[in-house]
């Protein structure tokens, strides 16, 4: 599973670097089928991954937050090309994952007050 799919990214890779280099006016329409190529790979690696419930989930997230949802799928997809995915992963399974990106994406936001002072011992020296 994993040799076919790296061999296909690879495929897709080497479309895209040739699409670069190709002419400008073939350029936009490679660009297109290498980008609808990639989202039918992902996709069909995404379905073998997941059980049905993971990915209704992930489609969930998916129309909330897109961001977050890609940055999911290319995680899954990282274990996947590394091998270290031993079946398909269940909703609880996803649900930790979410979790892990989560805490690796949180954004941390500190709130300063300054304070004005309105009657400053200062300005009466005058």
């Amino acid at each position: 599973m994993a040799d076919d799919e790296l061999e296909a990214i690879r495929q897709q890779r080497m479309a895209e670097l040739q699409a670069k280099h190709g002419d400008s006016s073939n350029n936009q329409q490679q660009a297109e089928e290498a980008k609808q190529r990639e989202t039918e790979m992902r996709n069909s690696i995404l379905a073998q991954v997941l059980d049905q419930s993971a990915r209704a989930r992930l489609s969930n997230l998916a129309l909330v937050k897109p961001e977050k949802a890609n940055a999911v799928e290319n995680y899954l997809i990282q274990m996947v090309r590394f091998g270290k995915l031993p079946g398909k992963i269940t909703e609880s399974g996803l649900i930790e994952i979410l979790e892990k990106v989560s805490q690796q994406t949180e954004k941390k936001t500190t709130v300063t007050f300054n304070r004005r002072r309105v009657m400053d011992s200062d300005d009466d020296d005058y």
